[in-house]
């Protein structure tokens, strides 16, 4: 069946979009925790509105934010891979950044945004939604609230926290 839209292919794909979000919360949560920080709930809302972003991203296959104005108040994560992407490995890779995260001097960059996404203290909420490609490819958003990355003076001193030794 080639449109992902079709109300028929939904039921069967729901076991595995709950699977997927599980898998995606639970590594966040994991490494949250490394960093002394309150871990995440799935939230519904979240997860229909990631969805639907998602979808949109796989039709166009262009990987791009959404505009601020419709995600509200809610931080974003995007990811693309060539096939179908478990939660936990787009969790990593998103995660992997902290290697280009300067404690001393903490802030946004455009290379650790999505690790500080992650690990933002004061987020409490997600959604997370994955969508294929016709060409098999996937692309998978993440929505946060409240959103992180506020780059206020202090923000990020309070908000991203080093890892516990």
């Amino acid at each position: 069946m080639q449109k992902s839209c079709c109300w028929l292919s939904r039921p069967r794909n729901l076991l595995s979009s709950k699977q997927f979000h599980n898998e995606v919360l639970k590594a966040h949560n994991e490494y949250r925790q490394q960093h002394g920080v309150p871990p995440l709930k799935l939230c519904k809302k979240l997860n229909q509105e990631a969805q639907q972003y998602s979808e949109a991203l796989a039709s166009t296959r262009i990987l791009k934010h959404s505009p601020e104005s419709s995600r509200g108040q809610c931080g974003e994560n995007l990811a693309w891979a060539s096939y179908d992407q478990t939660g936990k490995e787009v969790a990593d890779r998103w995660y992997s950044e902290i290697k280009n995260y300067n404690f001393q001097q903490p802030g946004f960059t455009s290379g650790t945004g999505h690790f500080t996404a992650m690990v933002w203290k004061n987020t409490k909420k997600m959604g997370v939604g994955k969508a294929s490609a016709s060409d098999g490819s996937s692309f998978v958003v993440a929505r946060y609230f409240p959103a992180g990355n506020v780059v206020n003076q202090g923000f990020f001193e309070e908000n991203v926290l080093p890892p516990k030794k």
